[in-house]
Protein backbone atom coordinates (compact mmCIF):
# COMPACT_ATOMS: atom_id res chain seq x y z
CA UNK A 1 0.00 0.00 0.00
CA UNK A 2 1.38 3.38 -0.95
CA UNK A 3 1.60 6.21 1.58
CA UNK A 4 -0.49 8.42 -0.69
CA UNK A 5 -3.31 5.88 -0.87
CA UNK A 6 -3.27 5.55 2.92
CA UNK A 7 -3.67 9.33 3.20
CA UNK A 8 -6.46 9.25 0.62
CA UNK A 9 -8.24 6.44 2.46
CA UNK A 10 -8.05 8.37 5.70
CA UNK A 11 -9.30 11.57 4.12
CA UNK A 12 -12.15 9.77 2.32
CA UNK A 13 -13.16 8.08 5.56
CA UNK A 14 -13.07 11.39 7.40
CA UNK A 15 -15.18 13.05 4.70
CA UNK A 16 -17.72 10.21 4.87
CA UNK A 17 -17.85 10.52 8.65
CA UNK A 18 -18.49 14.25 8.32
CA UNK A 19 -21.33 13.66 5.85
CA UNK A 20 -22.86 10.99 8.09
CA UNK A 21 -22.59 13.21 11.17
CA UNK A 22 -24.19 16.14 9.34
CA UNK A 23 -27.09 13.98 8.13
CA UNK A 24 -27.59 12.43 11.58
CA UNK A 25 -27.58 15.89 13.18
CA UNK A 26 -30.16 17.13 10.67
CA UNK A 27 -32.31 14.05 11.37
CA UNK A 28 -32.06 14.68 15.12
CA UNK A 29 -33.21 18.26 14.64
CA UNK A 30 -36.04 17.13 12.37
CA UNK A 31 -37.24 14.54 14.86
CA UNK A 32 -37.18 16.93 17.82
CA UNK A 33 -38.64 20.01 16.16
CA UNK A 34 -42.39 20.33 15.90
CA UNK A 35 -44.32 22.47 13.46
CA UNK A 36 -47.80 23.76 14.12
CA UNK A 37 -48.94 21.45 11.33
CA UNK A 38 -47.81 18.43 13.37
CA UNK A 39 -50.59 19.02 15.87
CA UNK A 40 -54.24 19.68 15.25
CA UNK A 41 -56.77 20.86 17.80
CA UNK A 42 -59.88 18.76 18.11
CA UNK A 43 -62.63 21.14 19.25
CA UNK A 44 -65.10 18.31 19.80
CA UNK A 45 -62.98 16.74 22.56
CA UNK A 46 -62.39 19.97 24.43
CA UNK A 47 -59.31 21.24 22.66
CA UNK A 48 -56.96 18.28 23.12
CA UNK A 49 -54.08 18.07 20.68
CA UNK A 50 -53.55 15.01 18.51
CA UNK A 51 -50.56 14.20 16.34
CA UNK A 52 -51.05 13.99 12.61
CA UNK A 53 -49.51 11.48 10.22
CA UNK A 54 -46.60 13.81 9.34
CA UNK A 55 -45.05 13.15 12.76
CA UNK A 56 -44.82 9.46 11.84
CA UNK A 57 -42.68 10.34 8.81
CA UNK A 58 -39.95 11.86 10.97
CA UNK A 59 -36.54 10.20 11.21
CA UNK A 60 -36.10 7.76 14.08
CA UNK A 61 -34.33 9.65 16.90
CA UNK A 62 -32.62 6.54 18.28
CA UNK A 63 -31.29 5.55 14.86
CA UNK A 64 -29.99 9.08 14.26
CA UNK A 65 -28.14 9.09 17.58
CA UNK A 66 -26.55 5.72 16.76
CA UNK A 67 -25.50 7.02 13.32
CA UNK A 68 -23.95 10.08 14.97
CA UNK A 69 -21.94 7.84 17.30
CA UNK A 70 -20.87 5.63 14.38
CA UNK A 71 -19.70 8.74 12.51
CA UNK A 72 -17.66 9.74 15.57
CA UNK A 73 -15.88 6.38 15.63
CA UNK A 74 -15.36 6.50 11.87
CA UNK A 75 -13.77 9.94 12.16
CA UNK A 76 -11.47 8.74 14.97
CA UNK A 77 -10.43 5.69 12.96
CA UNK A 78 -9.78 7.80 9.86
CA UNK A 79 -7.67 10.21 11.92
CA UNK A 80 -5.59 7.25 13.12
CA UNK A 81 -5.09 6.11 9.50
CA UNK A 82 -3.90 9.60 8.52
CA UNK A 83 -1.60 9.76 11.55
CA UNK A 84 -0.13 6.33 10.77
CA UNK A 85 0.48 7.28 7.14
CA UNK A 86 2.19 10.47 8.30
CA UNK A 87 4.39 8.55 10.75
CA UNK A 88 5.31 5.98 8.10
CA UNK A 89 6.22 8.71 5.65
CA UNK A 90 8.36 10.36 8.32
CA UNK A 91 10.09 7.06 9.03
CA UNK A 92 10.76 6.49 5.32
CA UNK A 93 12.24 9.96 4.98
CA UNK A 94 14.46 9.43 8.04
CA UNK A 95 15.72 6.09 6.69
CA UNK A 96 16.45 7.42 3.21
CA UNK A 97 18.53 10.37 4.46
Amino acid sequence: MEIQSAFNSGIQGFNKATETANQAAADIVASTTFDEQDFSTDTETGGSETQTASAEQRPNLNQSIVELKVAEHQAKASAKVIKSADENLGTLLDVSV
